[in-house]
């Protein structure tokens, strides 16, 4: 058994161990799990929570570095969480975004954290609210969550995030996908990546366009900058960090902040218990009531959702 208390003050130290402790703890949901979160719960709720999606390829680790690079300018301890696809034979995360940002591994006002989907859908880790509450309770002025290389309804980040930054690059078909709903519509910032490539201009016109398309902002709501970058090469990054900026300020002062962190709660506190009675129900296979439940419905005597209404009762009740 660890000791959360411990860990928890080391973690506030800025010593990485206990901070890769903690999230291990929460990876593995831990039987310490509740307690984890009872002693982080009164310190976090500081950190600016920046969430980076996109499609394979467009260079979201790359931008990710960069955006490290940046902050640490500005003297602010950086948390990434960069969620990975999950290798099918061992379910851990299959590449690693720790090797792209080495750059940054011997900084101790950095910590990066690779997590696994462990085939979660919606390009995040099903234990990705839980590590970020982690990164924000060590000391973390801004936490960084890079998404999996996302499909089109793939969204969950907008979710988890303060920010929501959506990265495209030209010639890898993100114009097309400029004319559909989902991921494109989630942006609070975009980014066109690889901006020296040809396409660029045309990609960043398709995108205005489509932030055109049906707008019903009034006077003061938010309109997405797009901001074109060569990560590589860390251009336009210091263009994106005042973008971020902007959007923070803009959500403080109408309140939007907070309304966004109440949602998230409301959200976290909604899955947890979900979960909590969906393991209840899986214990109830083979026991008595499942099936006579279930030979009610054969018989016609019962119809499903009468069922499904006496079983959720009697396992609140229990």
């Amino acid at each position: 058994m660890q000791d959360v208390a411990s860990l928890v003050t080391q973690a506030r130290e800025g010593r990485p161990r206990a901070v890769a402790r903690l999230i291990s703890l929460v990876e593995g949901a831990s039987p310490q799990l509740r307690e984890v979160m009872a002693a982080l719960a009164p310190l976090a709720g500081n950190a600016y929570v920046v969430g980076l999606t996109g499609s394979p390829g467009v260079g979201k680790s790359t931008c990710t570095s960069a955006l490290v690079t940046a902050y640490r300018r500005q003297g602010k301890r950086v948390g990434v969480l960069a969620v990975d696809p999950s290798s099918p034979f061992s379910g851990g995360a299959l590449l690693g975004d720790r090797v792209r940002m080495s750059d940054h591994a011997s900084d101790p006002g950095v910590y990066i954290r690779s997590m696994a989907t462990r085939g979660h859908l919606g390009g995040l880790a099903w234990a990705a609210p839980q590590a970020i509450r982690v990164l924000d309770a060590a000391g973390c002025d801004v936490v960084l969550v890079e998404t999996v290389g996302v499909g089109q309804s793939e969204v969950e980040i907008a979710s988890q995030a303060d920010t929501s930054v959506v990265l495209l690059a030209p010639g890898m078909g993100d114009g097309i996908q400029a004319a559909k709903a989902g991921i494109l519509e989630i942006g609070d910032v975009y980014v066109v990546n690889k901006a020296d490539r040809d396409g660029a201009d045309a990609t960043a016109r398709e995108l205005n366009h489509m932030l055109g398309l049906g707008e019903s902002r009034g006077p003061g709501d938010w309109r997405p900058p797009i901001v074109k970058t060569v990560a590589a090469r860390e251009e336009g990054i210091d263009e994106v960090v005042e973008a971020l900026e902007k959007h923070r300020a803009w959500m403080e002062e109408r309140g939007v902040l907070a309304d966004r962190r109440l949602a998230r709660a409301s959200r976290e506190v909604e899955t947890i218990a979900v979960t909590a009675l969906r393991e209840r129900i899986a214990d109830l296979h083979g026991d008595r009531r499942l099936s006579a439940l279930a030979e009610r419905i054969v018989a016609g005597d019962l119809d499903p959702y009468r069922a499904a209404d006496s079983l959720v009762e009697g396992l609140t009740e229990g």
